[in-house]
């Protein structure tokens, strides 16, 4: 598997997932919320459970074989001065903006007038770890822990 190749389709597929609102599909787990993305022999599904406080899964599979993963939690710190849906807006106009430099992982920082999102990551899409947070007023009102890589058999 070309590692490249493999970080090109992850960009692809998070862009035309949450990014792009895409609706969710039936999911044979209660409660989950799945959105799927497949070109050619990849495939893509983002699995999460929640709204405000949300834990989920991200899964690549290439030729019906599953090769990466990752899996987060994040949550609203301070519902007094956020809300899910300006959270939904920061992080989707910062990760349209960091998708469209063709990488996923952060080590970014994004002003919206409604917020400023900050992304630490460390390592690359073979093995990584990262946090995410939005500032509100320069209070830390939101916050996701994630982490992942390859899967190897």
């Amino acid at each position: 598997m070309n590692v490249l190749e493999l970080n090109s389709f992850i960009v692809e597929a998070k862009s035309r997932t949450y990014v792009a609102g895409a609706k969710a599909q039936p999911s044979y787990r209660i409660g989950a919320h799945d959105l799927s993305y497949k070109r050619d022999i990849w495939r893509y599904l983002d699995s999460y459970f929640g709204g405000t406080d949300f834990a989920g899964q991200e899964v690549v599979w290439l030729e019906e074989k599953p090769v990466w993963a990752m899996n987060y939690f994040g949550r609203i710190i301070e519902p007094d001065i956020i809300d899910g849906t300006v959270a939904g807006a920061i992080i989707s106009a910062a990760l349209s903006h960091l998708y469209k430099q063709g990488r996923f992982l952060g080590g970014m920082i994004f002003d919206h007038s409604l917020g400023r999102y900050v992304d630490r990551s460390e390592g690359d899409c073979t093995h990584f770890h990262g946090h995410e947070f939005i500032l509100v007023d320069g209070q830390k009102a939101y916050e996701l822990d994630y982490r992942g890589g390859l899967i190897i058999p």
